[in-house]
């Protein structure tokens, strides 16, 4: 045996997604307005504890911004929860998608996005660039207040 095959240090760990649609592609919802993702977002959202806990979502599309799935980013506390830029592209990479939708909410009701959240819309909009993937919109919704999208608003 090998020095390789016996050291774990050569064992890399990954992050496995799974994905095996129960749908064909042209069956999958296409996302065309920031509206229609908002929806797509607020119908699979957990409505138990959007006015409790924040949390992230992202919607990975394809060419066709038709969805591949939706997956959880992130989930945190009452004012604020943890986006982490290398998960949200690792997963993003492994979908093969081409272009993301990122959601979160806040639980106080008010829409206007905090500076954090305008830093990290920046980053990864950035960050998609260098790698071909583009972030479509970044969508803060509530339960009863409708939904503030980054790209309505000309920010990406």
């Amino acid at each position: 045996m090998s020095v390789q095959t016996q050291n774990p240090f050569f064992s890399i760990s990954e992050i496995k997604v799974s994905y095996q649609p129960k749908f064909k592609a042209s069956e999958r919802p296409q996302v065309t307005t920031s509206q229609h993702a908002y929806d797509i977002f607020y119908e699979n959202w957990n409505h138990d504890v959007i006015e409790m806990t924040e949390q992230c979502y992202m919607l990975l599309l394809n060419r066709s911004n038709r969805v591949i799935g939706i997956k959880e980013v992130s989930s945190g506390g009452m004012t604020g929860t943890v986006i982490d830029p290398k998960l949200v592209f690792s997963v993003a990479l492994k979908s093969l998608c081409t272009g993301i939708i990122l959601c979160h909410n806040h639980p106080s009701g008010r829409l206007k996005p905090s500076e954090a959240d305008l830093m990290l819309t920046r980053r990864l909009v950035e960050v998609g660039k260098l790698l071909d993937l583009q972030l479509l919109d970044h969508i803060i919704l509530t339960k009863h207040c409708g939904f503030y999208s980054f790209a309505d608003e000309g920010i990406i």
